[in-house]
């Protein structure tokens, strides 16, 4: 029993050195590990691959920037090309509905839209250039008016001559231009070569995307698996109705407007009423929230400071106009079309202007439209919770579980929750659970 009692404290010690021993081991490791640099080793093939790789990465860029900006032109008449060919898209699919084949229907339509827009050239035309012509060189006059009438009103000492200057308005700057514009329509496609030959390109291109659209289809899908040929064709059909029925809505209400607003103008007698109610038509269309602004302020500064009633009528009737488009006019025109947020849309206006200017801006939003279209059919949305649904129908919002409805008592304890007596004998968890949420909301 002794010796028993006397190896015991030795078999401690030794497991007691053995765990130290463990634990230097470990901080060993654990400093080595710390410590420790590692070499990494190149072969000088491999350095010569890379350096390889990443001199044809840097030359194909530069080749794909250097076409890019070589065909940036064409690639945006191309872009206008399609356009147009989604917002004729509507009438051809009516037309072959109705037993007209295919490329009938697209040259009809074709053939319309160019005996509509040199009709209206040639009737409009003249008067549209020559007011346009008389409004740039009324441009200094009007500013020295605009300036004189601030300073005689809120007392300032406005400058006249600078304001003109910074504004390039002189009468000097602005011969130039106002010559260019008199010369009439047929002057100015005459002299401007290019603008015939862009405009060929996209009517051309115009119909070839119209009339060959389906064969187009097959031919992209057949480079997609099957299930991918499927998404495909709706993502397509999709882009083309919702897009061309926005296009073709937005040309609609934008012709509507151009005209009434004209006529009005035409008929109080605003100065340069042409191209004061296309601008207040264009703008209220296709620039949204501001563009209803821009086109009424534009006429009123040009009335204001000679006579100032028809500045009010202009600003009474753009309102009710206004009123007139948004209740009777857009649901009828527009009920088969999709809807742009206008946040998105002034968004798209901007960025369509930062990179093609005047067009961009309008062609932005048809180009939103389509990535909406496809975003809104395969987009994945969940159901809203009870406190979002509330919000969405303006009703007060729902309180937190931990905040019961009921008034606590007067013992200033919350009143306890009531189970309701079920209606049938297997409702009776489900009756009980329906209760306390309903209670706790």
């Amino acid at each position: 029993m002794a010796e028993g009692a006397a190896d015991t404290p030795t078999s401690e010690a030794q497991d007691e050195l053995r765990h130290l021993n463990r634990l230097a081991r470990m901080r060993q490791r654990r400093k080595d590990r710390t410590t420790s640099v590692n070499y990494v080793s190149l072969e000088p093939r491999a350095i010569r691959r890379a350096a390889v790789i990443v001199l044809l990465l840097f030359v194909t860029l530069q080749l794909a920037e250097w076409a890019f900006s070589q065909l940036a032109k064409f690639l945006f008449l191309l872009l206008l090309a399609w356009l147009l060919a989604i917002a004729m898209e509507p009438v051809v699919a009516w037309l072959v509905s109705h037993g007209m084949r295919r490329g009938m229907a697209v040259t009809v339509v074709t053939l319309i839209l160019i005996v509509l827009t040199v009709g209206t050239m040639a009737v409009f035309g003249g008067l549209f250039f020559s007011q346009l012509s008389q409004l740039v060189q009324d441009l200094p006059s009007l500013v020295a008016k605009a300036v004189s009438w601030l300073n005689r009103t809120f007392h300032l000492h406005l400058n006249q001559s600078q304001i003109v200057d910074k504004l390039h308005v002189q009468p000097s700057q602005v011969a130039t231009t106002a010559g260019t514009l008199a010369g009439g329509v047929f002057g100015i496609i005459g002299s401007l070569v290019s603008l015939a030959f862009d405009t060929f390109t996209v009517i051309v291109f115009a119909f070839y995307f119209a009339a060959d659209g389906p064969r187009l289809k097959r031919t992209i899908g057949s480079w997609l698996p099957p299930q991918q040929q499927r998404i495909f064709v709706s993502m397509w059909d999709i882009a083309v109705a919702k897009t061309g029925g926005f296009v073709v809505s937005k040309v609609i209400l934008a012709a509507i407007s151009s005209f009434a607003h004209a006529t009005f103008f035409f008929a109080i007698h605003v100065p340069f009423w042409l191209p004061m109610g296309l601008l207040a038509g264009i703008t209220s269309q296709f620039i949204p929230t501001i563009g209803t602004y821009i086109g009424v302020i534009i006429p009123v500064f040009f009335t204001v400071f000679q006579t100032p009633i028809k500045a009010l009528w202009i600003v009474i009737f753009a309102t009710i106009y206004q009123q007139i488009e948004n209740y009777v006019l857009t649901p009828r025109v527009s009920r088969r079309t999709m809807d742009v947020h206008p946040a998105i849309a002034l968004a798209a206006v901007f960025v369509g202007a930062a990179f093609f200017g005047p067009i961009g801006a309008l062609i932005g939003i048809p180009m939103v439209a389509a990535v909406i279209a496809v975003i809104d059919t395969y987009g994945r949305r969940y159901e809203l919770v009870p406190e979002l649904r509330q919000m969405e129908r303006g009703e007060a919002p729902l309180q937190p579980p931990d905040s019961p409805s009921e008034p606590p008592s007067s013992s200033g304890k919350a009143a306890p929750l009531r189970k309701a007596a079920p209606s049938r004998k297997g409702d009776t968890d489900a009756s009980t659970t329906a209760t306390v949420s309903d209670a706790h909301a």
